[in-house]
């Protein structure tokens, strides 16, 4: 079989290994749909927190059941399913509290160990969930849809309130998506004029194109009348994009930290204090958010297909991560075809 390998930063070569043999307790998938994360994307660059090389890389897919035993999950062989990629150790104190997403010792597929960027690959038979008869391209996509709606869960989002989303790539754009399930008036903002042009389309109140000093601070006052958003939502990985959502935010509200830095924070923090601000983390997703976002979206509930901007075949992997290097600004989601 044939397999992706990152071997450092800017380096991809296409390999060839032998097909993996199942555990009891695994089954063998054979990859069909394969969503290129901004995790992977900062691994090809060598800018990930988390990551280490070589690397197989690939957390978001879609995949057919070539090969699985008894099991009392209902998953047979020729099922279309995807699967939860975060490995927690059980232990933990996490892991003991029920808090299996942020497991102290997690292993996300793609980052911490190697993911399904390949032509075949193996999973524990419980992380994996029927696809319910969604196209695979579709099925691929919910992983992160789990991650941007497992942040918006966090902030317990009323209907009627007012939420910023600071990032229109993929995952805040799903966050947005997410936060309008909840019921709440959304506005999204990002320095990229081609990605804020699309969110319009997708059903947000309103874009704000942050390109000054004072960009987001006037169109904060104008939305909310000074009164800032209920609550805020980090989807970039930057200081300054934290410093703008805890300056966006209503006294009294609640902030959401979804993207992922290297960078360190130097910012006045007694407005967190000021404000009485909740600020949340949010890492990963849980089983429950898989198995409801499967049945949302197989419903109509939330539209996530029109976050997809490109395929490529895996064999030109390279190509796909050099074009997402050059042209993010423009692109949302790019899948990799099995």
């Amino acid at each position: 079989m044939k397999y992706i390998s990152i071997k450092g930063p800017y380096e991809i070569e296409i390999k060839e290994k032998e097909l993996p043999e199942p555990k009891k307790g695994e089954a063998l998938l054979k990859m069909l749909y394969g969503g290129i994360c901004g995790t992977d994307l900062s691994i090809y660059r060598g800018k990930f927190a988390y990551g280490s090389y070589p690397r197989i890389p690939g957390h978001e897919f879609s995949a057919e059941i070539v090969q699985i035993g008894e099991n009392n999950l209902g998953l047979e062989e020729g099922m279309i399913v995807t699967a939860n990629p975060y490995m927690n150790c059980g232990s933990c104190y996490s892991c003991q509290r029920g808090l299996v997403n942020c497991c102290m010792h997690n292993e996300t597929m793609g980052a911490q160990r190697d993911g399904a960027y390949g032509e075949y690959f193996v999973m524990p038979v419980d992380r994996i969930y029927h696809g319910k008869g969604l196209p695979a391209k579709t099925l691929a996509l919910i992983e992160p849809l789990c991650i941007s709606f497992h942040g918006a869960r966090r902030a317990s989002i009323k209907p009627g309130e007012k939420v910023l989303v600071i990032g229109s790539g993929t995952i805040g754009i799903l966050a947005a998506l997410s936060a309008r399930y909840f019921g709440a008036e959304v506005y999204i903002s990002d320095i990229a004029p081609e990605r804020l042009k699309y969110a319009e389309t997708l059903g947000v109140n309103g874009t704000v194109l942050n390109d000054s000093e004072h960009a987001l601070a006037d169109a904060v006052e104008n939305i909310t009348g000074g009164n800032g958003f209920d609550v805020a939502i980090e989807a970039v990985g930057l200081a300054a994009t934290f410093q703008s959502c805890i300056d966006a935010a209503a006294f009294g509200g609640r902030v959401v930290l979804i993207g992922i830095s290297r960078q360190h924070l130097d910012f006045d923090f007694t407005v967190i204090q000021k404000k009485e601000l909740n600020v949340y983390g949010s890492r990963n997703a849980l089983k429950e958010e898989f198995l409801t976002l499967i049945d949302l979206v197989q419903a109509g509930k939330i539209d996530v297909e029109k976050v997809i901007s490109k395929v490529y075949p895996f064999q030109q992997a390279a190509e796909a991560l050099t074009e997402l290097d050059k042209n993010g600004g423009a692109l949302l989601k790019v899948l990799l075809e099995f």
